[in-house]
């Protein structure tokens, strides 16, 4: 019997925002000369990073199945394809479960592009998919510019190439015939390790917070007042009984710093400044009441109140765009802090949203919930993408 082709795929995809402007890259590489076969490239619009990555590995298999010569079938391939997505290698391993309805269809369509026992996978770290990676950020720039990729204007190449790629054994038994529903039970589920734990302290009082005023990233960034002082004090105490919080980081503005600064002196741990977590622009609003602005815009505020794409008048920040910093932010923080726990200094819309979002609940979600000046909430990031609400508007570190 003749020996399956074998290739090699390398897939990635990106999206600058998450969901936002996204594309893929894919290439297929022969094993034993390490030459390039194949590239595919494509911009995809807004989407998440999860489904730019799938669609990649998509293009990718496809890329293999038309490089089969007539006459031969899906069969008559052997496939190994590299990812540097954690959550696509195993779930289309069989290892984890798919949740989330937008990527269920695309493992589906991966698994049918060729037979199971046809394909393995394997997760390499980033700077491993370099090409793969470049192909998507090119096809991401091309439709930034409103063109599509052009395969003839592209500069991604290997970083060594034509080098034999090494590559495990590809195994004669049968791989998992349905990634999309693996039957994982109570004895086997998998071990996802410790989470990234975002401990959410929301600073202390200021001058305005008392008063309901609207204070926001673009109005005059107030310092703790006396009592904010006092709560934060309160938070470092409580923090330092704990002695969970590993790192610290805190949004740019002087209350967040003044709030967890107190406890990082308290813990002797530096504090790291994460732009993204700054408050929302509140462009002409800031300052004012609530009252105070439904008097001056009332059509203005009733349109932010109705969508999340209304911006606060005077060029004020949309709850949207709030909402695609704040993700970029939680990404680079879960990546980076993957199993420890953080405290994460910020403001009510920030942590508002990262716990909408952990919740899968919808932007009016913002206005149902409640967050006490120094408060605390916990948010838990899984390695499977998943996340846990485990606590939120704790002040019992504030009693007495």
């Amino acid at each position: 019997m003749e020996r399956p082709r074998r290739f090699v795929v390398e897939a990635d995809g990106g999206s600058r925002g998450n969901p936002g402007p996204a594309g893929y890259g894919a290439v297929v590489i022969d094993p034993d000369t390490g030459e390039t076969l194949a590239e595919a490239a494509e911009y995809l619009g807004v989407v998440t990073n999860n489904v730019a990555e799938y669609r990649g590995l998509v293009a990718g298999l496809r890329a293999v199945r038309s490089l089969l010569p007539d006459g031969t079938g899906p069969s008559d391939a052997a496939v190994h394809v590299r990812m540097d997505s954690k959550l696509v290698v195993e779930q289309m391993s069989g290892r984890w479960k798919i949740k989330h309805p937008d990527l269920k269809p695309l493992a589906a369509e991966a698994a049918g592009v060729l037979p199971g026992a046809a394909v393995t996978y394997e997760w390499i770290p980033r700077e491993r998919n370099r090409y793969a990676d470049r192909l998507a950020n090119e096809a991401m720039d091309a439709g930034r510019r409103g063109v599509p990729w052009d395969p003839a204007a592209s500069t991604a190449a290997p970083d060594a190439p034509h080098t034999p790629v090494a590559v495990p054994p590809l195994p004669g038994a049968p791989a998992p015939s349905d990634p999309v529903t693996p039957q994982v039970g109570w004895g086997s589920a998998p071990d996802l390790g410790a989470p990234a734990t975002l401990v959410l302290l929301r600073h202390g009082e200021t001058a305005l917070t008392p008063q309901k005023r609207f204070s926001g990233s673009g109005g005059t960034d107030p310092v703790l007042s006396a009592a904010g002082r006092e709560q934060a004090a309160h938070a470092a105490a409580a923090f330092a009984a704990r002695g969970t919080v590993q790192d610290i980081v805190s949004s740019p503005l002087r209350r967040c710093r003044e709030t967890a600064g107190a406890v990082a002196d308290r813990l002797g741990l530096e504090v790291r400044i994460e732009d993204g977590l700054r408050e929302t622009d509140f462009g002409a609003w800031e300052g004012l009441t609530f009252g105070e602005v439904k008097e001056r815009y009332g059509p203005e505020l009733d349109a932010w109140l109705a969508s999340p794409d209304a911006a606060p008048s005077g060029g004020g920040e949309s709850f949207a765009e709030v909402a695609r910093r704040v993700a970029d932010a939680r990404d680079r923080l879960v990546t980076r802090y993957a199993g420890r726990t953080v405290l994460v200094v910020t403001h009510v819309t920030p942590i508002k949203t990262l716990v909408r979002l952990a919740l899968g609940a919808p932007p009016e979600a913002l206005f149902r919930m409640e967050l006490s000046a120094a408060s605390v909430s916990t948010v838990a990031y899984y390695a499977d993408g998943n996340a846990s609400v485990r606590l939120l508007n704790d002040t019992s570190h504030l009693a007495g």
